[in-house]
């Protein structure tokens, strides 16, 4: 079972079951958000349970393309979690996760966006210009 929170305690979860491999996010939005790139994992929704939650605070994500919300501390500023409705999942910062997790990075996403500060490294891990939904749908 995983757990994690946010900096000052003010948001502490658990995850009662598996979590996804960590997907990289170089998106503008995710940027902004996190100082950086994104780091996430994901659960499935049911399986979150907020153990304190007195900080959480949800915003809309004004560019998701999937419609989503951000869930961050309002007492420490922890960005926390990446809520889109009607998907079976919520995504979670995987630096805010307790350690040790056993998470590998499973994919690069938005490359496309990249901030022109850094470079991408080469790895073995797959690189989409977009996310692999997107990439993989009909909008895509």
């Amino acid at each position: 079972m995983a757990s994690g929170g946010c900096l000052c305690g003010a948001v502490r979860y658990r995850v009662d079951g598996a979590l996804r491999d960590v997907l990289i996010c170089h998106c503008a939005e995710c940027r902004r958000w996190h100082g950086h790139v994104s780091a996430s994992t994901a659960a499935r929704r049911e399986d979150l349970v907020l153990l304190e939650q007195r900080g959480l605070r949800w915003i809309d994500s004004p560019r998701s393309d999937a419609g989503a919300r951000r869930g961050f501390c309002a007492d420490c500023g922890s960005s926390l979690f990446w809520d889109a409705p009607g998907r079976p999942t919520i995504s979670i910062a995987a630096g805010t996760l307790d350690g040790p997790t056993g998470l590998h990075i499973a994919a690069h996403w938005y490359v496309s966006q990249a901030a022109d500060y850094y470079e991408l490294a080469p790895d073995e891990v797959p690189h989409h210009d977009h996310s692999a939904e997107r990439e993989h749908s009909p909008e895509g």
